[in-house]
């Protein structure tokens, strides 16, 4: 199990500590700075119980194939493989109509996803912006496992694609408060003032939805979506 098992050094860490990853079940090692790699190896060696367990509670993966159905800005969506259909995944109502080949649909399923989270966020974010009345230089989608969005000080905003299959709420909370951000490059509360000023209400039902829900999100297309 060791080869599986990533090892984090960290300075105030006072004791080994291991955690299971909700977004992708990556088993994480802790150690204090000057603790044996040996000895902690072999500590989550015999952790292999409790390991499996928390990974058996863990999210199954949703693939992008026909007739699968995933979130989608706050509703199910079905995928409808219809070969005769143009190649370029066409939403209606809840069907996303996907044509071509059956083979490399989960991949214009993934492409699709992208372009539209980069559609969606980069209307959003250039609404904030102009509420805000600051520029924001370039909007860009990728699909961290850390952040659902970050501010660069250059005015770039970048976010995770997955936003988009979020509810509509928790994605237009998430761009304000990076919006906000070109005003405020911290997390002060005249920051979280401009953000519930800028999404025009509280925002924190949006971050408790991500805390519950969006380590779900991490495994949607996920082995569809990393090909790309």
């Amino acid at each position: 199990m060791s080869a599986g098992i990533e090892v984090v050094r960290h300075a105030r860490a006072r004791c080994m500590r291991l955690a299971v990853d909700p977004r992708d079940g990556r088993v994480r090692l802790t150690l204090p700075p000057r603790a044996s790699l040996k000895k902690g190896l072999a500590w989550a060696e015999e952790q292999h119980a409790w390991i499996a367990a928390q990974q058996a509670r863990l999210p199954e993966t949703l693939p992008l194939t026909p007739g699968a159905r995933f979130p989608f800005a706050g509703r199910e969506i079905e995928i409808l493989s219809v070969p005769s259909a143009p190649r370029t995944p066409k939403l209606e109502q809840d069907r996303l109509i996907c044509g071509g080949p059956r083979e490399g649909l989960e991949r214009r399923v993934a492409r699709w996803l992208r372009a539209e989270a980069l559609r969606v966020l980069s209307a959003e974010t250039a609404e904030y912006a102009a509420r805000a009345g600051v520029i924001v230089t370039r909007v860009s989608v990728g699909d961290p496992r850390g952040r659902w969005g970050s501010c660069a000080s250059s005015g770039a905003i970048r976010y995770s694609w997955r936003l988009i299959l979020a509810p509509d709420f928790v994605r237009r909370a998430t761009v304000a408060h990076e919006v906000a951000h070109r005003i405020h490059m911290n997390h002060s509360p005249a920051f979280h003032r401009l953000v519930a000023v800028l999404y025009e209400a509280d925002p924190t039902p949006a971050r408790q939805w991500l805390r519950r829900h969006g380590s779900a999100l991490h495994w949607v297309g996920r082995g569809d979506v990393a090909a790309l």
